[in-house]
């Protein structure tokens, strides 16, 4: 990947020291419950207000006259006006038997009106002191599903994710340290049963964040192949090729990338049969270089630390798959990565070398730092030639230019498909994992023409996102497919409600709201 971030990492362990499972990875002593709105008699009580500084009505009941009038005179001297995320705590209200009582601001109609239930778990996981909360959900103005309620339980779990498992002294202000939270709702049976699919997507998304946070020497391209093997256990089918499956099906670019690594690259499918047998699969596929020094065309040294995290492609089509299989989805689906390490050995691929794909198509290497889509070229490839799957959505930290383009706020969108992008843009929008339609087209196809080969993996720094997508569009053939170019979204990622860490397990929550709404039976 043509782009360097900026964000240190542990060390000092080698290869294989570690491994444990992502169960192991997860716990805490952190729960999350759901009961019927009744009296609360301690630990934190977690209230909303509108811009107007009044609860709803069930909840002014709840509380009584002189605390509804204690929230005014105490936001008044906190100068607390029920803004959108701001919030306010009172300790030892008087006349209520609670430790604190902390108060949400919701604001005005317009911004209740584009509420995001999920970001509102994580806000209200980031107010309580942890031990026991009690969140009464009856929201001044905002209708409160069962759907919705569980949604504010998938954030409050993403927002407590840590990842602190190398360090020997814990901090003791870690967001990751334990307690409870009861969500006070209408019909607890109903929003318990509507938590039960999100706990997969929590659990998947934890697991790309593990991926993609674990140090290089621990996670090599067989440690991730065995990561994904542990997907079985939910009834995922997984195969996994080694150098000799994959020099036997002719995948010489992904093996360029591998050869000048002491570690060797590896291929894991994994399939999950839960549609009707005769149904075409959907598929996914991920970028997975473990690291990426750039090769012979190696990078600044500065920031180099932060290419462990080139392989969240990959580990998110593994919290996907996760997903899926956890709440059974009713869909045929193929995850396949590509996992590799790029090194600058003896035996390291040259710029000016020549590879000849799986499709038999020829690729000049001007820049051994553009690596991915030459990995991304032979598993496309194979994806679309052995499964003849109904589409294929790609994932890669393909490039740096689309951080010039999008910033962090989107992944890149490329595709051949309008319907398909169409439905990835809305999925993008309910998750939040938001996609931007980019430019693709026979120019950019132009610009990757070679002299020596069908073309090159590298035309220069204009238009790099574009030109790297029209190199994968050439491995696909016909099918409906989209490339999302995520080197800005999933490491290295802004904090926001439902994430204060380095990687953000992009791409599960957005993939799976995708074959929900279109693809299972």
């Amino acid at each position: 990947m043509l782009y360097v971030p900026i964000v240190s990492v542990a060390a000092g362990l080698k290869t294989g020291d570690v491994h444990q499972n992502n169960e192991d990875f997860m716990a805490d002593s952190f729960t999350i419950d759901f009961q019927a709105h009744g009296k609360v008699e301690t630990g934190d009580l977690v209230v909303f207000v509108g811009d107007d500084l009044k609860p709803s009505g069930a909840v002014a009941a709840q509380l009584g006259p002189k605390a509804v009038d204690l929230i005014a005179k105490a936001a008044a001297a906190e100068t607390f006006k029920g803004k959108a995320k701001s919030s306010m705590s009172i300790v030892v209200p008087a006349d209520l038997p609670v430790d604190r009582l902390v108060v949400i601001g919701l604001g005005g109609e317009k911004d209740r009106a584009g509420l995001d239930f999920v970001q509102l778990g994580g806000l209200i996981a980031g107010k309580v002191n942890g031990k026991l909360a009690t969140v009464v959900l009856d929201l001044p103005g905002i209708e409160v599903s069962p759907e919705a309620v569980a949604d504010i339980a998938l954030g409050a779990q993403l927002r407590r994710y840590s990842f602190d498992r190398y360090k020997t002294k814990k901090d003791d202000g870690d967001a990751k340290k334990g307690g409870s939270l009861v969500l006070s709702v209408a019909d607890p049976a109903a929003a318990k049963k509507a938590y039960k699919s999100r706990e997969g997507i929590e659990q998947g998304v934890a697991i790309a964040r593990d991926l993609v946070n674990e140090p290089p020497n621990v996670l090599g391209p067989q440690e991730f192949a065995a990561r994904a093997q542990e997907l079985s256990k939910l009834g995922v089918e997984v195969e996994i090729l080694d150098d000799k499956a994959m020099k036997k099906l002719g995948m010489n670019a992904l093996l360029g990338v591998a050869q000048g690594s002491v570690r060797g690259g590896r291929v894991a499918i994994m399939r999950w049969n839960g549609g009707k047998a005769d149904d075409s699969p959907i598929a996914f596929i991920g970028k997975g270089v473990v690291f990426d020094s750039g090769g012979i065309s190696i990078k600044p040294g500065a920031g180099m630390e932060d290419m462990k995290g080139d392989m969240a492609g990959a580990a998110c089509v593994v919290g996907l798959m996760h997903a899926l299989a956890s709440r059974k989805a009713k869909a045929n689906v193929v995850g396949a990565i590509g996992l590799v390490e790029n090194m600058p050995d003896g035996n390291a691929q040259r710029p000016g070398d020549i590879v000849t794909t799986m499709s038999g198509q020829t690729i000049e290497i001007i820049n051994t730092d553009a690596e991915g889509r030459l990995v991304l070229a032979d598993v496309l490839w194979y994806v679309q030639d052995r499964f003849k799957p109904k589409f294929m959505i790609d994932l890669a930290t393909l490039t740096g230019a689309i951080l010039v383009a999008l910033a962090q706020e989107y992944a890149g969108l490329f595709s051949n498909n309008d319907e398909l992008s169409e439905r990835l843009t809305a999925a993008g929008k309910a998750t939040g994992e938001r996609v931007w339609r980019m430019p693709l087209g026979p120019e950019f196809d132009k610009m990757i023409e070679s002299k020596f080969a069908d073309m090159k993996n590298s035309a220069g720094r204009f238009g790099g996102s574009s030109t790297a997508a029209a190199l994968l569009q050439r491995f696909v053939n016909d099918v409906p497919w989209a490339h999302l170019d995520i080197a800005g979204t999933a490491m290295g990622s802004p904090a926001t409600e439902i994430n204060k860490g380095w990687s953000s397990g992009w791409g599960v929550r957005l993939l799976d709201r995708l074959v929900r709404d279109h693809y299972e039976a």
